[in-house]
This record gives structure tokens, C-alpha cells and sequence, in this order.
């Protein structure tokens, strides 16, 4: 073992420590570096990477990316034991994620639109769905299905931003009277 003075310091080096140490750090920043390459390429297109798993840089369009994040937090919460076809949730669980968006709001054309016309138009499917399944039957929920069916007849098929912003006052005007239906006496929220 060789041991050295620096002349700077006056403190006691061993040189055969010192080597050992970088080493033991080199191996690490290896083996560090090899995992973090091994990782990226099965989750960024890479080699190994799942074809049928789309990649997280595979947009650079936000309302895509939005859209993707939207979809991928809606199936993390529904019920992996639930089965296939279950029934849709309650009438007054679908109208609290329905009212949730109250105090929202997008200016149509900004770029801010993405995430909440399609939030406010999933609610209203899901409310939709509720409202028939209940056991009080769609005659009890007469005027918010016929508002909900004359805006899914407008809005048609397409989903899209663009599509949903041309309507973003009907999106709107139908979310807030469902709202008003729904808290008044006799309503559907009880």
C-alpha cells in the first residue's frame, strides 16, 4: 500500500483506497447508465420497445397528448374486477362528476378547450347512461335525456376540438340545464 503526502493539504492519501474508490464508481456509473438505456427503450420507441404500447413522444400535439392522458386516467380508474359490460355507475355519482365542472370554463379557439369540452361531453354520455339504467326509468329523467339526445345529435360522431368548440355554447347551455334539472324539487338528484 503506497501512502502520500500532498504538499498542499499535509493530509495522508492512500493511493491504493483511492484507486479502489474510483473504480467501485466507475462500475456504478456503468451499470446506472446500462439500466437507464435498457429502461428508455422499452418505454420510448427504442429497441425492445412494445409495439402495440404507443410512445410517450410519439405526439408533440398537445390536445393529443391531453386526449391520451385523458383517456389512459380514465381506464386507471375504472374497476379491473368489474366485468365486462357492467353496469353504468349511479345517477347521482355521474351528476357529482357532471357538476365538478361548474366552475369550468375554456375560451373556444384559445388552445385551453381540449381537456374540458371533452371532459363535459364524457360526463354527459356517462349521466346519459345513468339516467337510463335507473331504476325510476328515462320517463323520470324526460327533459334532461331529450336535452342530452339533442345534443349528441348535433355533435354527431366527431369528438374532435374543433368540432366540440363550434359547439361549445349547446356543450355548455346543456351541462347547466341538466345542472338546473337535476338540484331543483322533484329532480333527479334525490
Amino acid at each position: 500500500m503506497a501512502v502520500r503526502t500532498t504538499a498542499r493539504s499535509g493530509m495522508r492519501r492512500t493511493t491504493s483506497t483511492t484507486a479502489t474508490g474510483l473504480r467501485a464508481t466507475a462500475v456504478a456509473v456503468l451499470v446506472a447508465a446500462a439500466l437507464v438505456s435498457c429502461t428508455q427503450g422499452k418505454t420510448d420507441g427504442g429497441l425492445g420497445a412494445d409495439p402495440s404500447v404507443p410512445s410517450a413522444t410519439a405526439s408533440a400535439d398537445p390536445v393529443e397528448n391531453a386526449d391520451q392522458a385523458e383517456r389512459e386516467a380514465g381506464e386507471a380508474t375504472e374497476d379491473p374486477n368489474a366485468p365486462a359490460g357492467s353496469a353504468p355507475e349511479s345517477v347521482g355519482d355521474a351528476f357529482a362528476t357532471l357538476q365538478a365542472t361548474l366552475n369550468e370554463t375554456c375560451t373556444p379557439g384559445a388552445g385551453d378547450c381540449a381537456y374540458f369540452l371533452g371532459r363535459v361531453t364524457r360526463e354527459l354520455t356517462e349521466l346519459d347512461a345513468a339516467m337510463r339504467a335507473d331504476g325510476r326509468g328515462p320517463g323520470y329523467f324526460k327533459q334532461p335525456l331529450a336535452d342530452m339526445k339533442a345534443l349528441f345529435d348535433t355533435l354527431g360522431e366527431d369528438r374532435s376540438t374543433p368540432h366540440l368548440e363550434k359547439h361549445f355554447s349547446e356543450i355548455v347551455s346543456t351541462r347547466d340545464g341538466v345542472n338546473t334539472w337535476m338540484q331543483a324539487p322533484g329532480g333527479g338528484h334525490r
